[in-house]
């Protein structure tokens, strides 16, 4: 074991426990059980296999309110793996559930025993007849999807509030619709074929002109069968005009048996009744959509009503305007979501009674968009809206800024609103639908329902298509307030059923929560029917049991999982999943979600259980070593939940008060140790790469991989010893040079100016000189210590360049431009919390400014471009999503380049200072998909604006990256 290798006992929680009753029990600590584990490793390779108690914790829990323990998780490659899975399962009589992004809210993506995860290995898009179609792979979200349809005018029909995150291979097997799709532009009604795997692993391509004859010839039993139950479908005319009946509003619940009667062969009617089977009837491996135009034209309003019916009632008249989206929020939804960014602080002010409605109209052209608004404000004329706080303003507006602020606050209906429960409570989400003229009554019933049995009403929908949402929050581990939720469900589906003649799913499908409902809704001919479809199509009953088809009327009710109390910034959480696909490490070792799940369960584990104590083993590299500490996770999450700090934390607690001593040494003699690692670096030019690689290896696995970095070829020579001289006098801005930037030089081989000459040079050009100050030597943005969870020295460096940039910029008069965005990062928002109250005081007098801003704002417009490069690729980093100053980077490669491509999977590279060479692993899995559509074509410049990312992102891809400034520099230079 290293040297100072940190005891996991570190991070065991402290605070007294009660055992929850769904802790994960001791027999399970050593994982997956021989002769199981052992078995499926032979069969598709122990890098596929995942075993550890860690692994099964990990993949236990998602966006549902349920909990099911995996005995297995395979992780497969290719359609022969699956396959091999399927006629395992087979052979030795177990179940397999598919699971991709771990968004659905019912359960269908949680399994007892072999869970598959489909997400990893299984990502790709290929557009087709120009934009008209695409060929997708499941893994894939539907906002990557949609970002590479946009290049053509075109996006996909389904548009799921979780697009951030869900996949495709969940939305067509859930059927999920969204905001806009309703039942004409969900999957079923836009699929144009899938290919997919049945549970006897015959590969089925719908697309394929001989599918059925290769079908037949293959599954004749199926194929009968299929056709037998179509005929009889077709017989009986009550229950035909029943099944119409169904669909003509959203409805997601049971198999879509209007498959038999809109296909008339076997492969038909297989593909209808794939989209929403909810991975019951096989593996959907690829799936080509008939895409829609992108109208780009768009018109929103948000419009406040005085009460819930109110606003409901409107709904028909903006449908009857041509409205492509009619969105409803309650008051209580609308004060929740002021814990969004960008979201009004006064909603918090609003009364409990108000109710908004997101109203959007979309065209082609301009033509189109004034007659949509005309038509909308003829309908705004005769409601009764009110303006009860300073931010409303009933207007319809044309801003992209606005229109993305109002959809963030409806996306967040479910995180929103769910962050804000009590502490300890579970969260279900329940979705239904009816016809949308009782739209108004179904809102009234529902809110006197959830009164009744006392519950606070939260709801939101597709107001158009008469789809509503609401939350319920309760204690799983109270049995009066499962008995509470038992009875609320009970109620509110007789009404549904009863009353409204609704849907009991509209689109996030039948799960494990409706399924003891499904008879209720459908009676008892269709539901057997489905039964017995299911029985044509898996005999064996090898896939998802329990799923959408259940007979036992309490199945809703098992596998409830409680929400134990986790540290402060983790504690909201819901599991959505929404961070994943934002962070670094999700393909490694775990996600951001997942590091709450797996502190969770040690929460529910009585203290020292054997279960706790090997999830502390695996959490030390698992989540606290690998997470790159970049916080892109609270961009993504819409309440803002920051794993990285806590990772951050927990690296501050794993730290000996020796090696705090040290940091904070490090930290009041930067200016020694800076100059002794641009003369370090400087000399390992002369040592050559070989040996620097083997000494720091050697020395990684004597004291600790995560204190010593590893050598790395990509890692530049020396900086200039000093800096271009300035002048204060006439200085338009004070210039800092990141640390990085004045100890690494440029890229190898690179003929020009150094950064810091560069941004000296291209300012003065534009006529705003900067002045680089003297001392600058020895002062840091402190995310070196920030970064590592070292507290006493981040405390040091945080105040010292405070005081240091007060100084500079004249008490604030001069803005502080940094020409590295992590940095800028860092001086601008990290340090604040580390600050004595007098730096605080002087940091509000501080203007930081991020290089890019400076070059894109104030520089850009005065200068002269003289020569352009071809092409440029570009690499945004994390800092700069968190700065908000993507478009500048973009603003200045256009000002420099023909042709500006920002890739598809560009993410944080995880190199993030120095942890990349800490753990080149986490590099190399968080660049891969981005290292891969970069190095599909050739470009003239890669371009970022980050010393450490771009050696992060020239390790990934071969290439060598440089700041955009030194291309800007190149561009004008006389």
């Amino acid at each position: 074991m290293p040297l100072l290798e940190p005891k996991p006992e570190v991070l065991r929680p402290g605070a007294a426990r009660i055992p929850s009753p769904d802790r994960v029990p001791d027999v399970r600590a050593t994982g997956t059980p021989e002769p199981l584990r052992g078995e499926l490793t032979a069969l598709l390779g122990p890098k596929k296999v995942l075993w550890t108690v860690s692994d099964l914790v990990k993949y236990a829990s998602d966006a549902s309110p349920y909990r099911f323990v995996p005995q297995v998780v395979v992780v497969p490659e290719d359609i022969d793996d699956i396959s091999a899975i399927l006629s395992y399962a087979h052979g030795k009589g177990r179940e397999v559930v598919f699971r991709a992004a771990g968004t659905s809210l019912n359960g269908q993506a949680q399994g007892e025993d072999i869970l598959v995860d489909v997400r990893h290995h299984w990502a790709g898009i290929e557009v087709l007849d120009d934009g008209a179609r695409a060929r997708i792979r499941p893994g894939t979200t539907v906002m990557r999807a949609n970002a590479t349809l946009a290049r053509y005018g075109r996006l996909l029909g389904p548009d799921p509030a979780s697009a951030i995150a869900c996949t495709i291979g969940g939305v067509v097997a859930n059927n999920a619709s969204g905001m806009t799709a309703g039942t004409t532009r969900n999957s079923y009604r836009t699929v144009a074929s899938l290919t997919f795997v049945l549970p006897s692993g015959t590969v089925v391509d719908t697309a394929d002109p001989a599918a059925d004859e290769l079908l037949a010839h293959a599954e004749p039993q199926l194929c009968e069968g299929l056709l037998a139950l179509k005929a009889e479908i077709e017989a009986d005319a009550e229950l035909t005009a029943r099944i119409r009946a169904k669909y003509e509003i959203k409805n997601t619940n049971g198999y879509r048996l209007d498959a038999f009667l809109d296909g008339s062969t076997p492969v038909q009617i297989l593909r209808g009744l794939m989209v929403g089977s909810e991975g019951t009837f096989g593996f959907i491996s690829e799936v080509v959509f008939d895409t829609l135009p992108l109208d780009r034209k768009v018109s929103s309003a948000l419009l406040f009503f005085p009460s819930l019916t109110a606003a409901a009632a409107a709904v028909p008249r903006f449908n009857e305007a041509g409205a492509i989206a009619v969105e409803l929020m309650d008051g209580n939804t609308l004060r929740a979501s002021v814990s969004v960014q960008g979201v009004p602080a006064d909603w918090a002010e609003l009364p409990k009674e108000t109710a908004a409605l997101l109203v959007e109209f979309r065209s082609p052209d301009e033509p189109g968009q004034e007659a949509y608004e005309r038509a909308a404000a003829a309908v705004v004329e005769g409601l009764d809206l009110v303006a009860p706080v300073a931010s409303v303003t009933n207007e319809f507006t044309r801003e992209a800024k606005v229109i993305s602020g109002y959809w963030k606050a409806r996306k967040a209906f479910v995180t929103a609103v769910g962050g804000s429960r009590p502490s300890g409570t579970t969260l279900i989400t329940e979705d239904f639908a009816v016809p949308p003229s009782l739209l108004a009554d179904a809102c009234e019933a529902l809110l006197r329902l959830q009164a009744e049995h006392g519950f606070d009403a939260a709801v939101a929908g597709h107001a158009a298509h008469g789809n509503l949402h609401f939350l319920l929050a309760f204690d799983a581990a109270k049995p009066s307030d499962v008995d509470r939720y038992a009875a609320f469900m009970d109620d509110f589906c007789r009404l549904t059923v009863e009353r409204f003649d609704g849907s009991l799913k509209a689109e996030h499908a039948t799960g494990r929560n409706i399924a003891p409902f499904l008879e209720l809704e459908w009676g008892p001919k269709a539901t057997e029917l489905m039964w017995r479809t299911k029985q044509v199509i898996d005999p064996d009953g090898v896939l998802a049991p329990r799923i959408v088809l259940d007979r036992d009327p309490k199945a809703h009710l098992r596998g409830l999982k409680t929400i134990p109390e986790v540290e402060l910034i983790a504690d909201p959480c819901i599991e959505c999943g929404f961070c994943e696909p934002t962070c670094p490490s999700h393909d490694l070792t775990t996600s951001p979600r997942q590091r709450i799940v797996l502190r969770r369960e040690m929460m529910r584990q009585p203290g020292g259980s054997p279960v706790e104590t090997g999830l502390l083993d695996a959490y030390g590299y698992e989540a606290v070593d690998t997470c790159a500490g970049d916080s892109t996770c609270k961009l993504a999450c819409p309440v803002g939940i920051d794993t990285g700090a806590m990772m951050k934390d927990f690296r501050h607690q794993r730290h000996s008060p020796r090696e705090e001593r040290i940091a904070a040494l490090t930290a009041r003699n930067f200016k020694a140790v800076e100059a002794s690692a641009r003369l370090a670096v400087a000399a390992a030019d002369r040592i050559g790469d070989r040996l620097l690689e083997t000494v720091t290896g050697l020395a990684r696995k004597a004291v600790r991989p995560d204190l010593v970095p590893e050598w790395l070829p990509e890692i530049p020579g020396a900086a200039p010893r000093k800096l271009p001289r300035t002048s204060r006098v006439g200085a338009s801005a004070v210039y800092y040079p990141a640390c990085v930037n004045r100890i690494f030089g440029g890229p190898e081989g690179h003929r020009g100016p150094s950064l810091p000459q560069a941004v000296v040079a291209v300012s003065a050009r534009a006529g705003k000189p900067v002045w680089i100050p003297e001392d600058v030597a020895g002062t840091c943005c402190s995310t070196i210590w920030h970064s590592k969870g070292y507290d006493e020295g981040n405390v040091v460096m945080a105040n010292r360049i405070v005081e240091a940039a007060w100084g500079w910029t004249a008490g604030g008069k001069l803005p502080l431009v940094v020409d590295a965005s992590s940095c800028t990062l860092g001086i601008a928002h990290e340090v604040v919390p580390y600050l004595t109250e007098e730096n605080r005081e002087l940091h509000r007098e501080l203007t930081v400014v991020d290089s890019l801003v400076w070059a894109a704002d104030e520089l850009l417009p005065e200068l002269t471009i003289l020569r352009k490069t071809g092409s440029a690729v570009l690499h945004p980093t994390c800092s700069m999503q968190h700065l908000g100053d993507v478009e500048q980077l973009r603003t200045v490669a256009e000002a420099c380049a023909e042709e500006v491509v920002v890739p598809d999977d560009a993410g944080c590279c995880a190199f993030a200072g120095d942890r990349g060479m800490l753990h080149k692993e986490l590099t190399a899995s968080a660049t891969a998909k981005e290292a891969a559509e970069v190095n599909s074509r050739e470009y003239d410049a890669y371009l970022s604006a980050n010393r450490m990312c771009e050696i992060g992102m020239d390790r990934a891809t071969g290439r060598t990256y440089h700041s955009v400034l030194m291309e800007l520099e190149r561009a004008t230079r006389p």
